[in-house]
């Protein structure tokens, strides 16, 4: 293999990133780096850190972070988060990466997070990408989140396999003293049954919907890339619920829109319920979603309905397959 080769090959496996290291290794000289950068063959994301060519690959600023961190760097925290898909967000930025507790400051663009040696349980790979594991990810980011975007990602955690409620329910003791820990241990507190799949304020909002006699919504439903706390496929009417401690933020307020208009393009209205309208307003509550799931019928009844993302099917949290007519 040519060395041109042993660089496309390992390029390949990383993204489209390489190292300066990397690159001294497989026989390229200080020299013929610096031609490279010069001409465009190589560009700088991080110091010591390059892309091969001019296509920067999803995923590319990760790796980079990671490999700027050194060899025991992990992604970590909000960005760990988004990379196991346990909250419908976007690519955090700045990214953020654990590294060992003698590792130099931050760079442009990285949070480094120092820590002490992770264990080998604390890690591993995922898409090609040193990651910390789903538990201690959690862990990490308990102190960062409000109680209901960590309600859903521990609920997505346990619903996809990605963790079980043992290793949950040990989570408090392992890390006694972390910031975050006091509110992971009331939401573990608050499970019910073998599965942590609702937040408080979504059990008083399936208990009132049930009390007003409207028809049973699939709960926890994948639509795209996206999750819906409730959802009615034959009406495409979807509810999501703002818990009793939910933090709007400019970012997470921006996402909420991002995603209703995603699901508006394709048939699915969104009628968004806080923790005041579910527990002060029932009556009121109730009626706005009766009165929002018949026109919706009526609509349905006098136009072909759009069909739900071009035939693709949601899935809730049982696993099963929900057609696009519904139950």
């Amino acid at each position: 293999m040519t060395r041109e080769q042993s660089i496309a090959v390992l390029a390949a496996s990383q993204y489209g990133v390489v190292t300066r290291a990397q690159l001294l290794g497989l026989g390229v000289s200080a020299a013929a780096v610096g031609r490279r950068l010069k001409s465009g063959r190589l560009r700088a994301l991080y110091s010591g850190v390059y892309l091969v060519g001019p296509i920067e690959q999803d995923r590319a600023l990760e790796m980079a972070a990671v490999l700027a961190g050194g060899p025991s760097a992990r992604l970590s925290h909000v960005s760990a988060l988004h990379l196991w898909n346990l909250l419908p967000i976007e690519a955090p930025r700045p990214i953020h990466v654990s590294v060992p507790a003698n590792r130099g400051p931050s760079r442009s663009g990285i949070v480094f997070h120092r820590v002490d040696a992770l264990a080998d349980d604390e890690c591993t790979v995922l898409k090609n990408i040193p990651v910390t594991t789903p538990a201690r990810t959690l862990v990490d980011v308990a102190g960062m989140l409000g109680t209901r975007e960590l309600e859903l990602a521990l609920a997505t955690a346990e619903r996809e396999g990605l963790l079980g409620a043992e290793e949950l329910a040990r989570l408090p003791d392992r890390y006694p003293r972390r910031r975050g820990m006091a509110a992971l241990r009331r939401l573990l507190s608050q499970q019910t049954g073998s599965h942590f799949s609702e937040s408080e304020a979504e059990r008083r909002c399936r208990a009132l919907l049930r009390m007003a006699g409207l028809p049973d919504p699939y709960t926890n439903v994948s639509v795209g890339p996206y999750r819906l706390d409730f959802f009615w496929p034959d009406e495409g009417v979807a509810i999501e619920v703002d818990g009793r401690a939910y933090h709007s933020s400019s970012p997470r307020f921006e996402g909420d829109r991002k995603k209703d208009n995603w699901l508006r393009v394709r048939g699915i209205e969104v009628v968004r319920l806080t923790w005041r309208q579910i527990t002060r307003d029932g009556i009121a509550t109730a009626v706005l979603v009766g009165q929002t799931l018949a026109l919706a019928r009526a609509r349905r009844q006098t136009a072909a309905p759009p069909g739900l993302l071009g035939g693709a099917v949601p899935r809730g949290d049982s696993g099963s397959v929900y057609p696009n007519g519904g139950p």
